[in-house]
């Protein structure tokens, strides 16, 4: 999760994990910011039912003012969480939401310059939180921004703390394409590929033993192992890219279309969104770029000769055919590098004609 300031600094978010003794305040704190989002959901929900004015982000702000003491919590990750709640509640277009319980993930948010570094400890709300590990990123006085305190489903908690960072100078000069697919991860146009490690594929045996068993605790942990597990990878996969490559491509393929066909479960287990989120920022901070292209006609159009050959594959029954033969200038590629060279053209195609800032 990124945002750009400046050509020379940008946003990065940083994820660390807490240490298990400070479960039990955090868990305090999350029950009380429960408490306050069911309130602002009750209050919206009474004011609908009577078809009163819908109470805005500063209405309920306003309503819970002085609350602070009384529930042990920073004012101002009240006045955060009412403005969350106000944001769900309009982007839902609902004029009520869910409440929050004890199945709900423990969320504890708070302003810019409430959270401190010292060097080796974090300071938040009077009370002192260390992590498992740090980042080269923070330093003694690093200005912290608006982040969070978050459980997972195994009940860790972790912080999130937005710095800013300082970007390269200088990007690499080389350019690459990337398709992306199911059977590899991805395709550069130098003719890498990088394998797809179907994370979930491989422990879905496992999954479905401890399912059945109903060990509750067994499913959370193997769910939370694949995540980390991918993560990882992807993390590794898309650095070493944006290490490699000042400018990348990369296709316009929608998950969320090839989610609704019967390899839903290979969609989401390659995670294409966190590897095109990932290179997006990890290219910045290289000083470099990364777009995404329309990839439309890139696996039917040879790369060699720039026709549409009437042997292109078509449809889903294409999917199968992964040579590329070209029976108008005798081109035989693979099919995933034919794209991607096709769709680093693209990427140049756009520069030039000025259409992408």
């Amino acid at each position: 999760m990124t945002d750009m300031m400046s050509d020379r600094r940008q946003v990065l978010t940083i994820k660390l994990r807490l240490r298990d003794r400070h479960a039990v305040e955090l868990n305090r704190q999350a029950r009380a910011v429960h408490y306050v989002w069911n309130f602002c959901n009750e209050t919206q929900k009474k004011a609908a039912q009577s078809k009163r004015k819908w109470l805005s982000a500063f209405d309920l702000q306003k309503l819970t003012n002085g609350a602070s003491k009384d529930l042990g919590l920073h004012a101002h990750t009240i006045q955060r969480v009412c403005r969350a709640y106000d944001d769900a509640r309009r982007v839902h277009k609902k004029a009520w939401l869910r409440w929050r319980g004890k199945k709900s993930l423990g969320w504890v948010p708070f302003n810019t310059g409430h959270v401190s570094f010292d060097g080796m400890a974090f300071k938040f709300n009077g009370a002192s939180y260390r992590t498992m590990h740090l980042n080269p990123h923070l330093a003694v006085g690093v200005k912290i921004g608006a982040g969070s305190f978050n459980a997972d489903a195994r009940g860790r908690w972790y912080l999130n703390l937005p710095v800013e960072v300082a970007c390269a100078d200088n990007a690499p000069q080389s350019s690459v394409g990337i398709d992306l697919g199911l059977a590899s991860l991805a395709t550069l146009s130098t003719g890498e590929k990088i394998a797809a490690p179907r994370f979930y594929r491989t422990s879905e045996e496992k999954l479905a033993t401890a399912q059945r068993a109903r060990k509750t605790q067994r499913v959370k942990n193997i769910h939370a192992k694949i995540v980390n597990r991918r993560k990882d990878f992807l993390h590794k996969a898309s650095a070493m890219i944006a290490k490699e490559h000042g400018f990348i491509v990369i296709g316009d393929v929608s998950p969320s279309r090839i989610a609704q066909t019967k390899m839903a479960k290979s969609v989401y287990d390659a995670s294409w969104s966190d590897l095109k989120r990932m290179l997006r920022y990890k290219s910045h901070l290289r000083a470099g770029e990364c777009i995404e292209v329309s990839e439309r006609y890139t696996s039917q159009t040879c790369s060699t000769c720039g026709s549409l050959p009437a042997s292109w594959p078509r449809g889903i029954a294409g999917l199968s055919k992964r040579v590329f033969d070209c029976i108008d200038c005798g081109a035989v590629l693979d099919r995933d590098h034919n794209a991607a060279i096709n769709i680093l053209r693209a990427g140049h195609r756009t520069l030039i004609g000025g259409a992408h800032v």
